[in-house]
C-alpha cells in the first residue's frame, strides 16, 4: 500500500517530467526558427541535431554512475537546472559558436534528467506494486504539448524569439525548484529491490531488446520531433502557426493514448500493448510519406504519437523488473534513446537533403514497424521472487492505493 511518503515522491516525479517536456518541446518547434536565425544549410541543421544524442548518451551514463552512488535525486535537481538554463540562453543567443556550445551543454544535461527521472519513475512504480509509469510519461507529454502550445501562441502574436523561449522555460524552472526537492532519496529509492538487486552483475542479454525498441522508436520521434516543422513548411508549404501544429497534435495524441495507458498494461500486459502500438505507429509514419495536405499530414502525426506512446515507458519498467542494479539498466535502456535519436536525425537529414522531406520518413516506418518482433522481451519477469512465490510485474499489483 503506498504510503503519503510515496505520494509525495510521485507528485515530485510528475513535476520533473513535465518540465523536461516543456524544455525538450520548447526547443525542438524552434528548429526551424533557430535554422532561419544562423542561416543554416539542412546538412548545417543535420550537424547540429547530431550533436545532442551524442552528447546525451554521455549525460545518461555520467547519470547512472552518479546515480548508484548517491541516488537519482541529487543527479535530476542539478541537471534539470541545467536544462533549463540553456534553452533560455539558447533563445538569446546569437552567435553560431554557441549555439554549437549550448547543444552540446543541453545534450549533457538532458541525458542525464532522462536517466534520473526514469529511474526516480521506477522506484515509485516498485513502491506503489503496478505500473504507474506510463503515467509518468504522459506527464511528460502535457509540458511538451505546453512547449508546443507556447510556440503556436507566440509566433502568431509576433513575440520576440528570446521571449519565447524564455517564458514557458523559466515557469519550468520554478515547478522544478520548488518541487524536486520532495523526491526519494537514495534508501528509499532502493528501498523495494529484492536482495542481491544492488549488488548482482547487470546482465546485457535480457536488456537488448528493450535497447533495440527504444532505439527504433526514438528514430520514428526524431523524425517527427526534427523534422515535423520542416516537413510542414517544405512538403506541405504551411506557414505560421500550422508549422508546429503537428508536433503538438502529436504530443496531444501521445498524452491522450498514454493516460489510460496504464490500464492497458495492468489488463493486457506490457507485450501485447508494445506490439499494437508499433503498428499503429508504422501506418502513421507511412501516412505522413503519402500525406497530400496538411489534414492528412496532421492525423497521421497524431497516429504516430498514439503508437509511440506506450513503448518508451515500458522500456524502463522492465528494465527495473531485471534482477540487476536498477541504475545501470535503466541507463543503459535510456542511452540508446540517444543512438535511436541520432540514427533517426542522421538519416532523416541525410534523405532530406538527397531526396525529399518525404521519403525522409521511410526508414522510420520500417523501424518502428520492427518493435512488434521485439515486443516479447517486454514480458514481466515470472522467476521466483525471494520469498519463493512468484515474481509480480507492476501490472498485477497486490493491492490499490
Amino acid at each position: 500500500m503506498p504510503t503519503p511518503r510515496d505520494r509525495q515522491a510521485r507528485v515530485a516525479t510528475w513535476a520533473a517530467f513535465f518540465v523536461q517536456g516543456l524544455c525538450f518541446a520548447t526547443l525542438l518547434t524552434h528548429v526551424i526558427d533557430l535554422q532561419h536565425r544562423f542561416g543554416l544549410s539542412d546538412g548545417d541543421l543535420t550537424l547540429v541535431l547530431l550533436l545532442v544524442p551524442v552528447i546525451a548518451g554521455i549525460g545518461s551514463a555520467v547519470a547512472g554512475l552518479l546515480a548508484s552512488r548517491y541516488g537519482s535525486a541529487p543527479v535530476l535537481r542539478i541537471a534539470q537546472v541545467g536544462v533549463c538554463a540553456t534553452v533560455v540562453l539558447m533563445g538569446w543567443n546569437g552567435q553560431l559558436a554557441g549555439l554549437y556550445v549550448l547543444s552540446a551543454a543541453f545534450g549533457l544535461f538532458v541525458g542525464a534528467v532522462d536517466a534520473a527521472m526514469n529511474m526516480q519513475a521506477v522506484a515509485v512504480e516498485r513502491r506503489y506494486g503496478m505500473s504507474v509509469l506510463t503515467g509518468f510519461h504522459a506527464v511528460w507529454s502535457i509540458g511538451s504539448m505546453l512547449g508546443a502550445g507556447f510556440n503556436s501562441a507566440f509566433s502568431a502574436l509576433g513575440v520576440e524569439l528570446g521571449w519565447s523561449f524564455s517564458v514557458p522555460v523559466l515557469i519550468g524552472a520554478v515547478i522544478s525548484i520548488v518541487m524536486l526537492p520532495r523526491l526519494y532519496g537514495h534508501p528509499e529509492e532502493r528501498s523495494g529491490e529484492r536482495a542481491g538487486h544492488v549488488t548482482a552483475r547487470v546482465p546485457w542479454r535480457p536488456i537488448i531488446p528493450l535497447c533495440l525498441a527504444m532505439a527504433f522508436l526514438y528514430v520514428g520521434d526524431a523524425a517527427v520531433s526534427n523534422y515535423s516543422t520542416v516537413y510542414m513548411e517544405k512538403a506541405l508549404a504551411a506557414s505560421g502557426w500550422l508549422v508546429p501544429f503537428a508536433y503538438l497534435v502529436y504530443q496531444a495524441t501521445m498524452l491522450l493514448a498514454r493516460v489510460p495507458g496504464d490500464l492497458a498494461v495492468r489488463r493486457y500486459g506490457p507485450a501485447p500493448v508494445v506490439r499494437v502500438g508499433a503498428v499503429i505507429a508504422a501506418v502513421g509514419t507511412l501516412g505522413v510519406v503519402v500525406a497530400p495536405g496538411v489534414a492528412v499530414a496532421v492525423v497521421s502525426f497524431g497516429l504516430i504519437g498514439v503508437g509511440l506512446s506506450v513503448i518508451a515507458p515500458q522500456s524502463f519498467s522492465a528494465a527495473g523488473r531485471l534482477g540487476a542494479g536498477a541504475e545501470t539498466a535503466i541507463a543503459r535502456v535510456n542511452m540508446f534513446n540517444y543512438v535511436g535519436f541520432l540514427v533517426g536525425a542522421a538519416v532523416v537529414g541525410t534523405l532530406n537533403d538527397l531526396v525529399s522531406v518525404r521519403v525522409a520518413f521511410v526508414p522510420a516506418a520500417v523501424l518502428v514497424a520492427l518493435i512488434v518482433f521485439l515486443a516479447k522481451g517486454f514480458q514481466p519477469d515470472l522467476e521466483p521472487s525471494d520469498e519463493g512465490s512468484p515474481g509480480r510485474g507492476p501490472q498485477e499489483p497486490a493491492e490499490r492505493p
